[in-house]
């Protein structure tokens, strides 16, 4: 059922990605072994569900909201991202926003800070969509900011 849903994506054992699920998906999604559920839309994005978190806990499973603005995503939206990831560094994590479009801009950038060759974090993305302009200046603006960082650490 994990394939029924909206540009549905397994990136690795643990990780997967997608549009807005159903409330029958979530539970598909339990069903997977998924423990944590991170949606990056917000409350009135197509087709959001408005008792998600009531959905998602039903089934026992955590739930992580990070509103992210289409048109205006913020560094501090990533920072939260990639604090959830490493706080559930391990656990089988399910990401997604309305259409894949936010969460494979944000997990490309979290595979790409993490180790993962720039060329198959790339991939991912690329089989959702390439970034439009704003989304473009956002990446590049994450990974000049990780960049810098990383520089004044040595």
């Amino acid at each position: 059922m994990l394939q029924t849903i909206y540009n549905y994506r397994p990136i690795t054992e643990t990780l997967a990605t997608a549009g807005q699920p159903t409330a029958a998906q979530f539970v598909a999604i339990h069903q997977a072994g998924f423990k944590v559920i991170v949606n990056l839309a917000l409350p009135t994005s197509d087709n959001a569900l408005p008792d998600e978190r009531s959905v998602v806990e039903a089934q026992g499973m955590t739930y992580v909201s990070i509103p992210v603005m289409w048109d205006e995503p913020e560094l501090s939206d990533f920072i939260k991202f990639q604090q959830v990831m490493t706080d559930y560094a391990g656990e089988k994590v399910f990401v997604h926003c309305a259409a894949n479009m936010r969460v494979s801009a944000f997990v490309y950038l979290h595979r790409c800070l993490s180790g993962v060759p720039e060329s198959t974090a790339k991939q991912s993305l690329h089989s959702i969509w390439v970034p439009n302009e704003t989304w473009q200046i956002f990446i590049q603006g994450v990974l000049d900011q990780h960049f810098a960082d990383a520089s004044h650490t040595d």
